[in-house]
């Protein structure tokens, strides 16, 4: 087995893997978020709840993101806005090397999780506004699964690469 083949198997189970952890998320913060709206008794602890999976889901994907920047691409932002440029990364393709990872329409969703996450970390709890929280919790459950077909799509060109690439060394 090729060293090459062994990185993108090593990526795609990584993916693989993420992808199990990400699953549970959309239904949690569906459920918790629509307590949350209700005048539930621990309404500002699930709105903590709600605000901590949906960081907990961006930072999973980003992860990733990282690991394809760094094994694949072979390039990983620097500066302020890495958290960003990287997003912008992973929405396009780079020749020769691989497809964009994600679309056009999920970039723009994770996006704004992206900022919303920054957010999260920035301030205490008890200042974040169910308002902006609200249109993410809703989203998640829409785009989860399209985003997931996309990420899955990416795992299936990793294995074409580690496939190609043992076919190429034999």
């Amino acid at each position: 087995m090729t060293q090459r083949s062994v990185v993108y198997q090593e990526i795609d189970q990584r993916l693989n893997g993420g992808l199990r952890d990400l699953d549970r998320i959309p239904n949690r913060v569906r459920l918790t978020w629509s307590r949350a709206r209700r005048s539930d008794p621990d309404q500002d602890f699930l709105i903590d709840s709600v605000a901590l999976n949906l960081h907990g889901f961006y930072s999973g994907l980003e992860r990733i993101f990282e690991l394809i920047a760094r094994q694949i691409d072979q390039t990983m932002p620097v500066g302020d806005m890495w958290h960003r440029d990287l997003l912008k990364q992973m929405a396009e393709p780079v020749p020769e090397l691989r497809p964009a990872v994600i679309g056009e329409s999920s970039f723009r969703f994770l996006d704004e999780m992206r900022r919303f996450r920054h957010l999260v970390r920035n301030v205490y709890t008890f200042n974040l506004d169910p308002n902006k929280i609200d249109p993410l919790a809703n989203a998640l459950a829409e785009t989860w699964p399209r985003l997931r077909l996309e990420l899955l799509a990416f795992g299936e060109f990793l294995t074409e690469l580690a496939d190609a690439s043992e076919t190429q060394d034999s």
